[in-house]
């Protein structure tokens, strides 16, 4: 069947777009670079024709609270309408674990207004809530630098490959809409000032991280379980220190 990957070159996307390739669907990968603009709306009636699913994992450009908000209730107000008008039968959107706790997060309020969005418009839709990849780790680390120094909270996290991401995503997709929202998460959990250190230690990384519980996450105090999946998340089996000898950092 023609699935729609929307953000379909991107880290998630692109490995979606293969996996849903390699299992005989048609995955097209939808981007400004293919012509589709989720914000202007340009190509999407076109991309959409004939799409049984449509999948979103695409991000704003910028993490800015305005913008990111801005992004998500723009993008997928159009998406949505354009999916409800070509008769797309399944929504499927990637999302983040935690979102609705951590309300102080601008990311996160722009992840709930996105969910909301998708549950109000009607059609048969799966959110895919993750926890943080694993290929973050840098990124993490570089948001709450001060100088050599990174300071952030003990808190609670259960990272995951993006490649296991990937493929959770693609299998939703591929199956029946769930109505409703699964977590994912890796098998490991780690306090976020210790996953961010042991990973850059690995990379011969000389910042220091200071573990320091006033430090917030994108705006927000996750406390100790605030991004920590539920009960009944799925697991999957890859390990960090089994992820990192094989994912140099990115240059």
């Amino acid at each position: 069947m023609k699935i729609v990957v929307v953000g379909g070159t991107g880290l998630i996307g692109s490995q979606v777009v293969r996996r849903l390739t390699e299992h005989g669907h048609e995955a097209v990968a939808a981007s400004p670079a293919s012509g589709v603009d989720t914000i202007t709306g340009e190509g999407l009636k076109e991309v959409l024709q004939g799409a049984r699913v449509v999948v979103d994992v695409s991000n704003s450009p910028s993490f800015a609270d305005d913008d990111v908000m801005a992004f998500f209730r723009t993008a997928t107000g159009n998406l949505v309408e354009a999916a409800g008008a070509a008769g797309v039968g399944h929504y499927v959107a990637l999302s983040v674990v935690g979102s609705d706790r951590l309300p102080e997060a601008g990311y996160l309020r722009a992840k709930v207004v996105q969910e909301d969005l998708i549950k109000q418009s009607g059609i048969p839709f799966s959110l895919v809530r993750a926890t943080q990849f694993f290929e973050f780790v840098g990124g993490i680390a570089d948001s709450s630098a001060e100088g050599t120094t990174v300071r952030l909270p003990g808190a609670g996290v259960q990272p995951i490959a993006a490649a296991d991401v990937a493929a959770v995503v693609a299998r939703t997709a591929a199956g029946e809409p769930l109505g409703g929202t699964v977590e994912i998460a890796g098998p490991e959990v780690f306090g976020m000032d210790e996953w961010v250190r042991t990973g850059l230690a690995f990379r011969h990384d000389a910042r220091e991280v200071v573990t320091d519980a006033e430090a917030r996450y994108f705006g927000a105090k996750p406390g100790k379980d605030g991004l920590l999946p539920g009960p009944g998340a799925q697991l999957s089996e890859t390990r960090f220190a089994d992820w990192l000898p094989v994912n140099p950092p990115v240059k």
